[in-house]
C-alpha cells in the first residue's frame, strides 16, 4: 500500500486518466473528489457486498457515484 500526505486542493494521478483531489477537510473528515473515464466504475468499499450483480459500468451504478452523490 502507498501512503501519501495531501493538502486542500493537492491531486494524485493514478494511471493515465484517473485523478484523485483533496477537495475540503474538516477535522478527521476528508472529501475526495474522483475524475475518471465513464466507463470506470468506482465505489465505497463497504457497499462493494451489497451492489447488485448486473454489470457496474451499466448505466446508473456507475453515473450516481459519479454524479456527486453520496454513495
Amino acid at each position: 500500500m502507498l501512503v501519501l500526505t495531501r493538502h486542500l486542493s493537492e491531486q494524485i494521478v493514478i494511471g493515465d486518466d484517473i485523478v484523485l483531489t483533496v477537495v475540503a477537510i474538516n477535522g478527521d473528515r476528508v472529501r475526495i473528489g474522483i475524475d475518471a473515464p465513464k466507463d470506470v466504475p468506482v465505489f465505497r468499499k463497504e457497499l462493494l457486498p451489497v451492489i447488485p450483480s448486473e454489470s457496474p459500468t451499466q448505466k446508473g451504478a456507475s453515473n450516481a457515484v459519479k454524479s456527486g452523490s453520496n454513495v
